[in-house]
């Protein structure tokens, strides 16, 4: 497409990846045509994505009959088909991934959500499916939570490339850096090269508005004297937070510490910015990727909001615009008595139970399928 925003998009150092997969995409070409026409260099999956993939097409009819005729169980199933598309994905980005000395060509898969809580199996679910997926651009995803946190060091420091996700917070996503330094730290303690591994930290974006604006618009409600500063508030954390997150990475990424890594061939862990569609029919359809554009991060993108921004998409670098206003913004909220950090938990929990549910729910239709 002449013209196309997304390619703008690539030429202001941003690399746009595509959040969904599924095997028709991969049979019908167009999953191809994302690649060569809008500059996609990499693809985000979860459970939920999975679950659509699997129960809501009919493109996995003939593989399951296949499965049916063996002994295999319901996980085992999943993981077959899964893997199945993410590899074929991961070798159709392979150029992308070799053209760009591995700094994209990236496809991501999840432990269990089931495991949020458990560093150790986290880590050993992460080792597992590395193994099974055998593609050097493939990235294994890895929730941000407390427990997340070690496990993300271990896996660094073994080699594994990690996307961290279901990041809320400015203070989490210092954690996750941190984690991401100690990890390759470790592994040069061990002799081990560091040149070959990537990272990306998820910094989920409508989320945090959907669930803030919302108590803005009950403080609103009750408290008009306050309405004002709710209403210049509303709509803007989860961008300032964004700011700000990419002001922390550009300071780590200037230090001493991190120009001796990086001597060493170690890639900065970029900032990728996921949950990009708009929740709010007052924002724009692409609200998430026009004001979060910045080098050196990424944009994970569903379909729906990718064909928007062919359409509607005016690129240019704004996210560091202006980061006096998003201190004061996240200043202002707290002065509104809202509490970012309380939110960024609430966030974390319900984002984990909403990838549970459908890992589940594909699970058990995968059961079902099988056995009758």
């Amino acid at each position: 497409m002449k013209n196309n925003p997304l390619l703008t998009l690539k030429e202001l150092g941003q690399s746009i990846w595509l959040d969904d997969i599924h095997r028709g995409m991969l049979n019908n070409g167009d999953f191809r045509n994302y690649i060569e026409q809008d500059g996609i260099c990499g693809v985000t999956s979860n459970p939920a994505i999975l679950k659509n993939a699997i129960v809501d097409h009919n493109d996995y009819d003939d593989a399951i009959a296949d499965l049916k005729k063996s002994s295999i169980d319901a996980r085992g199933a999943y993981e077959k088909l899964v893997i199945e598309d993410l590899q074929r994905a991961a070798d159709l980005l392979r150029p992308v991934y070799d053209d760009t000395a591995g700094v994209d060509g990236y496809v991501s898969m999840e432990v269990s959500p089931h495991y949020a809580y458990d560093t150790e199996e986290t880590v050993r679910a992460a080792r597992r499916l590395w193994k099974l997926l055998d593609r050097p651009n493939m990235m294994i995803k890895v929730p941000a939570t407390r427990e997340g946190l070690p496990a993300i060091r271990t896996l660094i420091a073994g080699g594994i490339n990690i996307n961290v996700t279901l990041i809320f917070s400015l203070s989490r996503y210092r954690e996750v850096a941190k984690a991401y330094i100690d990890g390759l730290n470790d592994r040069l303690k061990n002799g081990e090269p560091v040149d070959h591994i990537a990272s990306v930290a998820s910094f989920f974006m409508s989320r945090i508005d959907v669930l803030i604006d919302r108590q803005l618009d009950e403080l609103a409600a009750r408290d008009t004297d306050r309405a004002t500063d709710a209403a210049a508030v509303r709509g803007n954390i989860a961008i300032v937070s964004a700011k700000l997150a990419y002001q922390h990475y550009k300071r780590i990424t200037a230090e001493p510490a991190w120009n001796k890594l990086a001597a060493d061939g170690a890639k900065p862990q970029r900032l990728l910015w996921a949950s990009t569609s708009t929740k709010d029919p007052g924002f724009s359809k692409v609200k998430y990727i026009d004001e979060l554009i910045a080098p050196e991060t990424v944009n994970t993108v569903p379909q729906k909001t990718i064909k928007a921004y062919r359409q509607e998409g005016k690129p240019e670098l704004r996210l560091e615009q202006d980061p006096e206003q998003a201190i004061a913004m996240l200043t202002l909220l707290a002065k509104l008595g809202i509490d970012l950090g309380a939110s960024a938990q609430q966030l974390e929990d319900e984002g984990l139970k909403k990838f549970v549910k459908p890992f589940d729910l594909l699970l058990d239709t995968l059961r079902q399928r099988l056995e009758n």
